[in-house]
């Protein structure tokens, strides 16, 4: 089985990914991972050359699951899934738990892959103002896969259709 899991910023990727990992015992990927070079303490972004490499490490060792936003550098996946989850939680939500998220990370009770900074919360709310700006593009490419398409915007509505 290799599932995407395809949102903006905090929509409940991981939080999926992992249920899904425990459920059907698969490794899950996160796509910043994939992006990003953590050596030390230092993040750099990776190459798409680099991103690509890894993806297709990632699918030589079988089932998967990869959750992230959409990277032009990581389009291969929609085509490499055989089943792609589209969370599509609502906005009001998605921007609560940003500032949740934000402050469990300042606290510590929330561990993240960067350091969480007022600019790396602006940018969130930014990442997010961009997504639903060109919302129908990233609709009109998820309906190209809509035959591996599970489109959801509630995780009550998830439980029904998995």
């Amino acid at each position: 089985m290799k599932v995407l899991i395809f949102g903006i910023v905090a929509s409940g990727k991981t939080t999926l990914a992992r249920e899904l990992s425990l459920r059907y015992n698969m490794k899950f990927y996160e796509g910043d991972c994939i992006a990003w070079g953590f050596p030390g303490e230092q993040r750099y972004k990776r190459t798409e050359t680099e991103q690509t490499n890894i993806i297709l490490d990632i699918d030589k060792k079988g089932d998967w699951i990869i959750e992230g936003t959409y990277r032009e550098s990581q389009k291969c996946l929609f085509d490499m899934a055989e089943t792609i989850i589209f969370l599509d939680t609502s906005l009001s939500i998605r921007k609560l738990r940003i500032i949740t998220r934000f402050i469990k990370q300042i606290i510590g009770i929330e561990k993240c892959n960067y350091k969480p900074t007022f600019e790396m919360l602006r940018l969130m709310f930014k990442w997010t103002d961009d997504f639903e700006k060109n919302r129908r593009k990233y609709e009109e490419m998820l309906l190209l896969h809509k035959h591996k398409l599970v489109w959801v915007k509630s995780k009550k509505e998830l439980q029904e259709k998995l």
